[in-house]
């Protein structure tokens, strides 16, 4: 019997191989289309996936301005943050942070659905939004992924 063929392969930082993906997040509900883009940012569509490794894509979103909530929660959903002080519980609702600027709704949609822990300021790094249709990563030549076609 050939004990080598079951040897499980773990992925490391040189044998990554990493692509770079568009996400349009036009009338997009946020959560469904954040739940989707962690993933990709973890890489668990891969088959080479290592939990402890960076081996998801680089994902761009446009147009997240265009995002979407359902129901009440523009204006009933409130996060929570704390400065540190005594009497320093912050309040924010998606509307008031989409004011702000859609990047930092998305943004803070997304990194509460990574591991808490190093890696996820890692993968972070790999996360661009934009508000428009416009974005600098024409380079790279990303490609445009319809997040609806994945599970």
């Amino acid at each position: 019997m050939d004990t080598l063929s079951y040897k499980t392969v773990s992925a490391n930082k040189a044998t990554v191989k990493k692509e770079w993906v568009v996400v349009d997040a036009t009338d997009m509900v946020l959560g469904r289309m954040a739940s989707k883009v962690a993933k990709l940012l973890r890489g668990k569509y891969k088959p080479s996936f290592t939990p402890h490794v960076d081996c998801g894509d680089n994902v761009i979103i446009i147009n997240a301005d265009k995002v979407r909530l359902t129901g009440k929660k523009w204006t009933d959903r409130v996060y929570l943050s704390f400065t540190g002080y005594p009497g320093g519980q912050r309040s924010i609702t998606p509307q008031r942070l989409m004011q702000k600027g859609a990047d930092r709704l998305v943004r803070k949609v997304v990194k509460g659905m990574l591991p808490k822990n190093i890696l996820a300021d890692a993968l972070m790094r790999n996360l661009y939004i934009y508000e428009g249709a416009e974005h600098p990563h024409a380079a790279q030549q990303p490609k445009l992924i319809d997040l609806n076609k994945i599970k």
